[in-house]
């Protein structure tokens, strides 16, 4: 059954060479109490180890069953460890955070039993052993005696053929090493018992062979097994084999392998019993954790708001594609910044002055550069409206028409005084005009220019306006002759915006900046009478307001007297108003609803998309538009030039469309007496260009022309047709997305147009690209190219861009921490490696492998990689809680909001670290010599 043929066995001890065993042959009984005295070094302990599979003989060869083991490899052996060899140890070795039954059960689970095979057969062995009653003791709670017989139940569990006793007696009292004795005795009836023993007595009365050793060779054999017994008992084997052929199953493959759940239990055990510590070392190992999550929790928390805010701003920020814009992606990657802070470098201890005009010149080509325009026609208009509806839930056309001029409104100079109807722009003229007049206010003039946009179009869809504002009082504007006002989430309006439309008359507007004036300045002029203010109005007194729409051929007068082209007529009668204009009604009054943020509509008053297509209709053929169109780039110059003779005189020449304001005021002399004071005032219709007196003044600086011979005063202005009605292709399409993604849909759309094929629209009818026009010389020429403003989707671009740098950034930072308790989970892992070496050797002695060694402290590292994630999410959870009660008030949103998604990948990452921090100390458990992890204390 098993023989040893010439074994020796060498080790080294530095440059020492020992020779432990030198040629020891011997053969074994099937059954038979073998005992191996001896000095101590003489080899017994080593015979046995090399028997039992824990250690490798040098030379010779060991038989098992007839076959040699010199080709073994380590799962062979591993496998004759666990089916064919029981371990007996002085020390018990028992697992200590292991019950009883789970000790006896280790060998059982190696093999591969199920948990029911397992139960069973661990508590035939215990109760064969005398502890029945001691099941689910723990190995502390046990007497000397009962450990050794958890010890023999756990060797015999698995049915062994031989079973090996290393002074199985040596830490026992006299009485119970008898009664050890005698277990293994009557084992020995059944079984190959080899025992080791220092103690001759015992050997002699309970063993039926006795084997000396002395200095690694065999000194005397008292029983020893002839080559002739050997045959006879291998005959009587084979006999008994084929007898039992046909009753007996055969046996499945023999296996040991240790599983990965059990490995994670048996960890799980042994950081229980140390559960202090490992609560400890979690908490610590989850800082790192709870640093990277919160940095995760406040970016979700912004992203997440921004996320929810996206389809709301898309209202304020629609997809625009205007004639003329920047384009605002080359903007953002303009190096205009870079190149403004090169230019004012120091050079040789000196400001560069000389540089700025030159950095300013730079800085106005690159904004031309970025200037986009689009030529929009009526291909380009038939391509918008042939866009899916389901893309969107309202299309904006804008014409660039300015109805300021063209809608009247009676206005009051004095409260309770005679009203005259006068249009918009002119009542803003008119107060200009008289802070302009009074020295110690003159500055708020400018001001109101700033709010001088009193009146726009509204979106088409009444629908999708009720989606987004209340309806407070009346109902949404549709129609030509209405008006709508939308007012804010408080039901504010600004002073100015109320003073444009009519309802204060001049007295009160002007007392109401004259008393702001004084209180921003701290005077005390009191050039305003208290009860002229008000700073309410009610429904009724803001819906009973009428105002007139005139059209263009009503307003605006060819002058043949003088060199002004057309005279603007102001002021209007009653009788004017009722037989040529349209009376405009404010039908209802709206306000953003509380979910809103960003509308599609500011605060103001808002006219119809039928409004303007009247608009167009009456003022598209109107002699202005017409006197306009005619001229080299559809737009005149309004205003009054000052021209320089030779002689010294200076000539004024007025141009384009301007009127004569007369206008009256209350003014103080010195006395502080109020007087009423009067004027006329030459305004022009048109627009302030602003652009063109700054490149006047950098024109100034860099050589060019000064403006000598003639210079514009700022009553300059460009009046084109477009403003007046005269082109009735849109210069601007707003489109509403219904949703953020819906706006990809509309952007991919868009990009249709600049792609490099041919368009075919619902209807049948195709654009050309190659061939879409002709120039003048009658040759094709292609698709221009047109580029749209997504404002919304380079803001949350550069936001989330931002958020992304800042949270890399932090969690960069915040890793460090993930680094050093990756460390010290390692550290603490080799700790466990060392505290349980004793360990590693009882698994090997059962025939666990390597791999399942290094498993079983990779489950260890993984449990508190697992527990570490859980505390620092659930600590993530807590402060996020607390930072979201202290924060919403200021916010206005949860700040912290952390994914579960991320919450279970922040556990991965946690698991995943300490797996890593754990591979080197399993691997180092993984190569302990079990002959040395068993001797170890």
């Amino acid at each position: 059954m098993l023989r040893l043929s010439n074994i020796t066995k060498t080790y080294q001890s530095g440059e020492t060479m020992v020779n432990a065993l030198k040629g020891i042959s011997l053969s074994f009984r099937k059954n038979e109490f073998v005992s191996i005295l001896g000095p101590s070094g003489c080899g017994k302990t080593t015979t046995l180890n090399i028997i039992g599979g824990l250690d490798k003989y040098t030379t010779g060869d060991l038989f098992i069953s007839g076959k040699s083991t010199k080709d073994f490899k380590d799962r062979d052996w591993d496998v004759y460890r666990n089916h064919r060899i029981g371990f007996i140890f002085q020390s018990y070795n028992l697992i200590p955070h292991q019950t009883v039954l789970g000790n006896v059960e280790l060998a059982l689970t190696i093999s591969g039993f199920s948990k029911k095979e397992r139960i069973e057969k661990a508590k035939r062995a215990l109760d064969k052993v005398g502890l029945g009653d001691k099941y689910n003791k723990m190995p502390n709670q046990l007497s000397g005696g009962q450990c050794q017989r958890v010890a023999i139940a756990r060797a015999l569990v698995n049915e062994p053929e031989i079973l090996l006793a290393d002074e199985p007696t040596g830490a026992l009292d006299t009485e119970t090493s008898v009664q050890i004795m005698e277990l293994i005795k009557e084992i020995s009836k059944e079984k190959l018992v080899i025992m080791v023993t220092h103690n001759p007595d015992l050997a002699y009365k309970y063993s039926t062979r006795i084997i000396s050793l002395l200095d690694g060779e065999v000194e005397s054999d008292s029983n020893p097994f002839s080559e002739e017994d050997e045959i006879k008992e291998c005959e009587e084997l084979e006999n008994k084999a084929l007898s039992n052929v046909e009753t007996e199953p055969k046996d499945t493959k023999e296996k040991a392998k240790m599983s990965l759940w059990t490995a994670i239990k048996l960890s799980a055990k042994n950081l229980f019993t140390k559960r202090k510590r490992t609560a400890l070392v979690s908490l610590a190992g989850s800082i790192g954790i709870v640093g990277v999550s919160m940095v995760l929790a406040v970016s979700s928390g912004v992203q997440g708001y921004i996320t929810s805010m996206q389809d709301d701003m898309l209202s304020g920020y629609p997809i625009t594609i205007s004639e003329s814009s920047y384009d605002l992606n080359s903007m953002m990657t303009s190096s205009s910044s870079r190149e403004a802070i090169t230019q004012l470098e120091l050079q040789d201890g000196k400001v560069n002055v000389n540089k700025m005009v030159e950095y300013l010149l730079e800085m106005s080509k690159s904004q031309q550069d970025l200037m986009v325009s689009n030529e929009i026609d009526e291909n380009y208009i038939k391509f918008i409206k042939d866009m899916p509806s389901n893309y969107y839930a309202a299309i904006n056309y804008e014409y660039g028409i300015d109805p300021t001029n063209n809608i009247y409104t009676s206005f009051n100079a004095k409260k309770n005084g005679t009203s005259k109807i006068q249009s918009l722009s002119s009542i803003l003229e008119n107060y200009k005009a008289v802070l302009d007049a009074t020295d110690d206010y003159k500055s708020l003039s400018t001001y109101i220019d700033m709010f001088a946009n009193s009146i726009a179009q509204a979106p088409g869809n009444s629908d999708y306006i009720l989606s987004q504002y209340d309806v407070l009082e009346g109902k949404v504007a549709t129609k030509a002759d209405e008006v709508m006002l939308v007012v804010s989430k408080k039901t504010e309006l600004a002073d100015v915006l109320f003073g444009e439309m009519g309802y204060y008359s001049q007295d009160e507007f002007l007392s109401l900046c004259y008393k702001a004036a004084d209180e921003t300045e701290q005077n005390k002029n009191n050039n305003y009478d208290e009860d002229l203010l008000k700073y309410r109005f009610s429904y009724d007194e803001i819906m009973g307001k009428s105002f007139y729409y005139l059209p263009n051929d009503c307003i605006y007068k060819k002058n043949t007297t003088s060199s002004l082209s057309f005279d603007y007529t102001y002021s209007l009668t009653e009788e004017e108003v009722s037989t040529e204009g349209v009376e405009l009604k404010v039908v209802g009054i709206l306000r953003p609803k509380d979910s809103i943020s960003y509308g599609c509509l500011s605060s103001g008053f808002y006219y119809t998309t039928e409004f303007t297509n009247m608009y167009l209709r009456d003022n598209n053929k109107s002699e202005l538009t017409t006197f306009i169109n005619s001229k080299e780039g559809q737009s005149i110059s309004s205003g009054s030039i000052t021209q320089k003779l030779e002689s010294g005189q200076t000539l004024t020449i007025e141009t384009g469309v301007g009127y004569s304001l007369d206008y009256e005021y209350d003014k103080y002399d010195a006395n502080g007496v109020k007087t009423t004071g009067t004027g006329t005032k030459r305004c022009f219709i048109g627009d302030s260009n602003q652009s063109t007196a700054l490149m006047s003044i950098i024109g100034s600086y860099t050589g060019g022309s000064s403006g000598s011979s003639s210079s514009a005063t700022s009553n300059i202005k460009t009046l084109s047709a477009r403003s007046v009605g005269g082109n009735d292709i849109p210069n601007e399409i707003n489109i509403y997305p219904l949703n953020f993604d819906s706006k990809y849909l509309v952007t991919d759309y868009l990009d249709k147009w600049n792609a490099h094929e041919d368009i075919t629209l619902t209807d049948g009818s195709v654009i050309s690209y190659s061939n879409y026009s002709s120039n003048k010389d009658g040759n094709p020429i292609a698709r221009s190219e047109i580029k749209y403003t997504d404002t919304i989707g380079i803001i949350i671009t550069l936001i989330n861009t931002l958020i992304n740098v800042v949270s890399i950034s932090l969690i960069c930072f915040t890793a460090l921490s993930l680094v050093v308790s990756t460390v010290m989970i390692g550290i603490i892992t080799y700790v466990s490696v060392v505290e349980r070496i004793k360990e590693i050797g009882v698994i090997r002695s059962l025939g666990g492998r390597k791999r399942d060694v290094s498993n079983l402290f990779i489950a260890e590292t993984v449990i508190i990689g697992l527990v570490s994630g859980i505390f620092g999410i659930g600590i993530t959870y807590i402060a996020s809680a607390i930072v979201n009660i202290c924060l919403y008030g200021m916010a206005g949103f949860n700040v912290c909001a952390l994914p579960a998604s991320q919450a279970f990948i922040m556990i991965g990452v946690s698991v995943l670290l300490t797996l890593i921090s754990g591979l080197f100390p399993a691997r180092s458990a993984a190569r302990k010599d079990p002959v040395v992890a068993l001797r170890t204390e």
